[in-house]
């Protein structure tokens, strides 16, 4: 079989919805170019972000005081304090039951707030949760439920005040509170007090690692240069601790203490392994230093060891063309960033929900649609894809290329969940916002294969954006199957061989083309040969082992054939050219009464009108039936007699 899956970017969180509190009185329930990146939508890059705070000219000191903060009778800011959260004794029965001004019961807000997490409405469902909490803050699984919700949608100043407490809530939570409340902190009366806050109770596991990270920001911009510049806890990983050192550098360079800022980055980009990741900044320290032959060299010896992010192709092109170096970050520009750091290596490790968390903070600090875009895909990415599309919904068209990958990402996680005239719109508006976007085109014309409106999409494979003298193999490849389901069979052959050789061990691609030379009888034994290879490569794709049955039972090798098909099958049980395939094979091997059971499958599956009819007349032509509907016979039944 010939499975169209274009190669388009296609990028868990613990479970809120658990048992409900034991509340003391619980209410009942109410009614591209060969030689350049693979074509991927991905999150376009930003320069950075206007100066915020402390200048890098005139970094502060430690008699420097904060913006907008004045100093009590015992030197420390005033007004800094945070009330202390009420503990209130659970009763033994309530009377009346707790309800809201519209009254609602807290037990009601709570079950409401749990449907709507259950819909993945997190906005919905933290609030819920927090009028739920209001209402009965004595109760601790739903203090800890609202907490989460609260810091997963955003909310974090509300979640600075209901941080749970106690042996028995799991360092998970702890620990994120006091993470967020260091950062609400911070926001909220400023770096001197936020750096004492962290300081005096330090944020342990498992969110350790983005507390360090802010931290030497918020302790530089609050003058505590013993801090700023303290080494990384000896108990980090190897890269942690290189990423905690690059922070340090930059912040040197802020004091302008230049030679220690360089051996830092001299040190990081001679790591064996690690190098890559501190080749740029290196490079833009060297560039703003006016040393930019050197930062060219940098950039030129990243991209010769094939080791060049696309980053460093856009920043090789702005030495050679005289542009301005990218400006150091600000201290506040510094916190976002190490926020952004922290959650890149979480959801590297499939920690989704904690990057999610830690963007979250960063863009309460610095809000930006890059880290919007960001907040959206990780959410996504730990299956809570209504919430994720809500958040890139809220990118505005104003936002150009931003918005256009928004509404791209969105379209990913529609199509994935099987609503394909939703992806189809959201497609339609990233390429109104971004029509020369090489991966946006793509994408759309892979939207419109996918949903057989194959004319639309020749339109896009054929335009100027991508049919282009070194498109990508992608490119190609779609575009033969475009053809093939067309019947435009030359156009196929020769769109899918020239997908091969620009990659020419490709299991897709060695399977379509393979299949398309069995089944037309092209060349049946070069196709089979090259189905066989696709197998090899990928022995789990029940498509493929389908092709190579087909391929086998062409050649008259029924045995072969079998065997593979009915494998096939088991692994694609609702694939109707599958079940098909293994009819025919059983027919040719004399097992007419499975071979009758198998069409008559496929008319109960998702099948075409020119596979039904040729089905039938197999029922009717050699078996003399009628299909399964006709004859009163109903799914269920021709299921069971499988």
């Amino acid at each position: 079989m010939k499975p169209l899956r274009p190669l388009l970017l296609t990028t868990s969180i613990a479970a809120l919805i658990m048992a409900a509190p034991a509340l003391a009185q619980e209410a009942q329930p109410q009614a591209v170019p060969q030689d350049a990146p693979p074509v991927v939508i991905a999150p376009v890059e930003e320069e950075p972000a206007s100066p915020v705070e402390a200048t890098q000219d005139q970094p502060q000191t430690d008699t420097t005081e904060v913006e907008g903060e004045a100093e009590g009778e015992d030197g420390e800011p005033a007004g800094t304090e945070l009330p202390p959260t009420p503990v209130v004794a659970i009763p033994a029965e309530w009377a009346p039951v707790p309800t809201d001004a519209e009254g609602r019961s807290a037990y009601g807000l709570y079950l409401a707030g749990r449907a709507a997490l259950a819909r993945e409405d997190t906005g919905l469902g933290a609030e819920l949760l927090k009028q739920a909490n209001i209402l009965t803050p004595e109760q601790p699984r739903l203090r800890e439920q609202a907490f989460t919700a609260a810091i997963l949608a955003g909310d974090l100043a509300y979640a600075a005040t209901i941080v749970p407490e106690g042996e028995t809530v799991s360092p998970v939570i702890t620990e994120a509170g006091k993470l967020v409340n260091g950062i609400e902190t911070y926001l909220e009366h400023g770096a001197r007090r936020a750096n004492q806050v962290l300081a005096a109770d330090p944020v342990d596991l498992p969110h350790d690692r983005a507390a360090v990270y802010a931290q030497v920001w918020i302790a530089a911009e609050a003058g505590d240069w013993d801090r700023a510049f303290a080494a990384p806890p000896a108990d980090f990983d190897p890269i942690s601790a290189m990423v905690a050192r690059s922070n340090r550098a930059r912040i040197l360079e802020i004091r302008r203490r230049f030679d220690d800022a360089e051996k830092e980055w001299q040190d990081l980009t001679a790591h064996a392994v690690a190098a890559p990741l501190f080749r740029l900044p290196y490079g833009e320290f060297l560039e703003r230093r006016g040393r930019k032959e050197e930062a060219l060299a940098l950039y030129d010896a990243s991209i010769a060891a094939n080791q060049a992010e696309p980053r460093i192709y856009l920043a090789r092109q702005r030495v050679v063309d005289g542009g301005k170096p990218p400006e150091l970050p600000r201290y506040r520009e510094g916190v976002a960033m190490a926020l952004r750091t922290a959650a890149d290596q979480m959801i590297a490790q499939d920690a989704n929900e904690f990057g999610a968390v830690y963007l979250r903070l960063a863009q309460q600090v610095l809000p930006t649609p890059q880290t919007q875009l960001y907040i959206g895909q990780s959410l996504i990415n730990a299956n809570l894809s209504y919430a994720g599309r809500q958040v890139l919904g809220e990118i505005e068209p104003s936002q150009g290329r931003h918005y256009a990958n928004a509404r791209a990402q969105r379209a990913v996680s529609f199509e994935k969940q099987g609503q394909s005239e939703e992806a189809l719109a959201d497609y339609r508006r990233a390429l109104e916002a971004a029509p020369d976007d090489p991966a946006i085109v793509y994408a759309l014309a892979g939207q419109l294969v996918t949903m057989k409106q194959y004319d639309e999409a020749l339109e896009l494979l054929n335009g100027p954006v991508l049919n282009v003298g070194n498109q990508g193999y992608e490119v190609h490849f779609l575009r033969g199957a475009a053809y093939e389901a067309l019947k435009r069979v030359d156009e196929a052959e020769a769109e899918l061989w020239a997908a091969l050789q620009l990659q020419p061990d490709e299991p897709e691609i060695l399977n379509y083309l393979g299949y398309l030379w069995v089944d037309s009888g092209r060349r049946v034994a070069e196709g089979s040969a090259m189905i066989a290879r696709a197998h090899a490569a990928n022995p789990r794709d029940g498509h493929i082992q389908d092709s190579l049955g087909w391929a086998q039972f062409k050649q008259g090798q029924y045995d072969q054939a079998l065997e593979n098909l009915e494998q096939a099958v088991a692994k694609l049980p609702a694939n109707a050219e599958l079940n098909d395939h293994l009819g025919d094979v059983y027919w040719a091997v004399g097992r007419q009464r499975e071979a009758g059971f198998q069409w008559q499958r496929v008319l109960t599956l998702d099948v075409d009108a020119e596979r039904r009819a040729e089905v039938e007349a197999k029922l009717k032509e050699r078996l003399d039936q009628a299909p399964a509907s006709e004859a009163g016979i109903s799914a269920d039944s021709t299921d069971a007699a499988n």
